[in-house]
């Protein structure tokens, strides 16, 4: 020992009281810096213990709700088929046949608007059938397997109501909601768009309305009219603010900031064609957009 300190005084200069606090803590430097690779190799010996781990599955599994096929009844344990026609079956003979309550009201609904099963395929067609449910159904479906004659010749069991035809431009939700296919929210965004816009001046632009379908348009087309001469509100170009051009359909942000600029740099517009001259104004907007604008001048220009 003493010719460890001898050695470490002569090689590092220290004194003997440096010498001695330096034989203590080394030792203590030693152990600080094995000890975690020693308590790493210990901890991976033992067994894994998951116990925690397991009851915190156990309860998140518990607050599970676990997807249920839409069309079958999983509740009912006791499910017996019968021979049933989906065009008269009540929502109770259903239930009991082992459909989902929303699948039996699905049902009924088709038949209250007027839908109507002519052979036992057309079940399918209820969004939300399962095939296998549907499998096990089949024989007990009291509708033939084909029909040879086309079902467009075929007439309902119950038949619509004749709409008369009503003017599209002064139509309320009311009136729409009265059309097959259309409900209280797409009857809001027809009559949304067409204030928005100043009027339909054709049916095509029912194709700019969120959500309407070809079927829909359809519809509106065979039992609404728009008006030969009907002149569509229009806006003065010359007049309006940037922030009332912008919510028109046809024109938005962008192109309203433009047509602003444009009017600060050259003055009023002189005609309708020029807004031409503004150069992010394709021409396909400006032959949507030329019925609904219109440009009248101070007197005093």
């Amino acid at each position: 020992m003493n010719r460890l300190r001898a050695w470490i005084r002569n090689f590092f200069g220290f004194s003997q009281t440096e010498t001695n606090a330096f034989l203590i803590l080394l030792p203590l430097l030693i152990i600080i810096l094995l000890a975690e690779p020693v308590y790493q190799f210990w901890q991976a010996k033992q067994p894994p213990d998951f116990s925690n781990e397991i009851k915190e599955l156990d309860s998140l599994t518990a607050t599970f709700r676990w997807e249920q096929k839409d069309s079958v009844r999983h509740e009912h344990p006791e499910i017996k088929f019968f021979k049933f026609n989906p065009n008269q079956s009540t929502k109770d003979e259903l239930l009991q046949l082992g459909f989902a309550e929303a699948m039996a009201n699905r049902i009924v609904n088709y038949r209250a608007k007027g839908g109507r099963f002519y052979q036992k395929k057309d079940l399918q067609k209820i969004y939300g059938m399962d095939s296998s449910f549907f499998q096990q159904l089949y024989p007990f479906i009291d509708l033939p397997k084909t029909i040879s004659v086309p079902i467009t010749t075929l007439k309902p069991a119950i038949s619509r109501k004749a709409v008369e035809k009503f003017d599209l431009n002064i139509a309320d939700t009311t009136q729409l909601i009265s059309l097959f296919g259309i409900g209280t929210k797409r009857a809001e965004r027809i009559v949304s768009y067409r204030d928005r816009l100043g009027g339909f001046i054709s049916f095509g632009q029912l194709h700019e309305v969120y959500s309407l379908d070809s079927a829909v348009i359809n519809e509106l087309k065979n039992k609404t009219f728009i008006q030969p001469q009907f002149i569509p509100h229009q806006l003065n170009i010359n007049r309006i603010t940037e922030k009332e051009l912008g919510r028109h359909p046809y024109i938005k942000f962008k192109l309203a900031k433009a047509i602003s600029a444009y009017r600060f740099q050259h003055g009023d517009f002189k005609s309708v064609d020029d807004l031409k001259k503004i150069s992010i104004l394709d021409d396909l907007t400006f032959q949507k957009l030329k019925p609904y604008i219109q440009v009248t001048q101070n007197s005093g220009n």
